[in-house]
């Protein structure tokens, strides 16, 4: 199989779909691999080393989407990417669907094969392509918000851990998952007071075993999230629901009522977000107020440690992408259950049934596309 991977577009993205160690693996199972001119080079990837690999090197993203049979990328294309995709070719990326419906119209449009990265699933349970950037989201999001609590980029002027004699801020951390433990590993870190909610009483259980009374751990309802959100100097919002749109547990008039100066940041972002205020950000300009409160809602925060974050996320990609392109997508996902509830539009079909809903198509069974 021709395997294509254009340079990232989106704004700030320096992420790129495959390591030159990635495109040694396809090429070692006997596929070709393109890769566009410097798509790599902003996180010291450098077309040498992709040449060395086995890679052929292209100028342009139209060449590479003109020839490739399979697109590997990072982020969800763009409306140009979109408009150059073929009937019939594969796209293997995150797509988050649910809150796009432009981006959904135009793949479906395509008629080519959409694979998301973050719907496929894990033989233990889980998320395990969206976990590794989940991981890394998690990890920033504290840091994000500890710098934007500062009062020169909108903060209310707090140091999270305080120091003798003054009060430590608090942290208020929604969802418990992969995102959401994360972020709490650097919360302690920081010496704040750090609330947890989720739904899930045996996470919370595990959590309480693994940090006492550091931590305070909330079931989550709409009451405790509104007590905790008024409390806190600092909201992480960390919860998914596989593929859909997230809920809006952080209301407005909850946002109307915190204090002022105080951060939230919304890492559910890429799926609509879970604050009823958010709207996606950039890293060119991460912030807004609403009533007093920032938000920091950027919608690829892992592009800001790029490097980091594309070796992490080619050891959760890769196997797939040599399935893929052994096998051919229908074989492939006919083998694989977890690598076919990646399939999101197949052939013009809607073909995961959260995005079906969230948008208003006609569900078609990823089953039912292969023959």
């Amino acid at each position: 199989m021709l395997v294509g991977v254009p340079k990232e577009i989106k704004n700030h993205e320096y992420r790129v779909g495959l390591t030159p160690p990635s495109v040694h693996e396809l090429v070692a199972h006997g596929h070709k691999v393109m890769v566009q001119h410097n798509a790599g080079a902003d996180i010291g990837l450098s077309d040498d080393q992709y040449l060395a690999a086995g890679a052929t090197i292209v100028e342009t993203a139209k060449e590479i989407f003109a020839r490739a049979e399979m697109i590997v990328k990072v982020k969800e294309p763009q409306p140009v990417e979109c408009a150059m995709l073929r009937e019939g070719q594969i796209l293997y990326t995150y797509l988050h669907l649910a809150p796009d419906p432009e981006q959904t119209a135009a793949l479906v449009k395509s008629g080519a094969i959409c694979i998301a990265y973050e719907t496929i699933t894990g033989p233990g349970g889980g998320l395990p392509l969206l976990a590794p950037m989940s991981e890394v989201a998690g990890r920033m999001a504290i840091q994000a918000g500890a710098s934007h609590l500062e009062k020169s980029k909108g903060g209310m002027g707090l140091l999270l851990g305080g120091v003798p004699g003054v009060a430590a801020g608090h942290i208020v951390i929604i969802g418990a998952g992969v995102v959401g433990t994360n972020a709490l590993q650097m919360a302690v870190g920081t010496g704040a007071r750090v609330t947890v909610l989720d739904k899930n009483i045996d996470r919370l259980r595990q959590l309480d075993l693994v940090y006492g009374n550091r931590i305070s751990t909330l079931f989550s309802n709409a009451h405790a999230i509104e007590e905790a959100v008024l409390s806190a100097d600092l909201v992480i919002g960390g919860v998914l629901v596989p593929g859909a749109a997230a809920p809006k547990l952080v209301t407005r008039s909850m946002i109307s009522r915190m204090k002022k100066g105080a951060v939230v940041v919304d890492v559910a972002i890429d799926q609509g977000g879970c604050f009823e205020t958010s709207h996606p950000t950039t890293h060119a300009e991460p912030t807004f107020v609403v009533d007093g409160v920032v938000h920091y809602c950027v919608a690829n925060m892992p592009g800001a440690v790029a490097r980091t974050s594309t070796f992490a996320l080619n050891n959760a990609t890769i196997g797939h992408a040599v399935a893929l392109a052994d096998k051919g997508w229908r074989k492939a996902l006919a083998d694989d259950a977890h690598l076919r509830n990646g399939l999101n539009v197949c052939q013009g079909k809607v073909t995961y049934a959260a995005v079906a809903k969230d948008l208003g198509y006609d569900y078609v069974s990823a089953e039912s596309m292969l023959g």
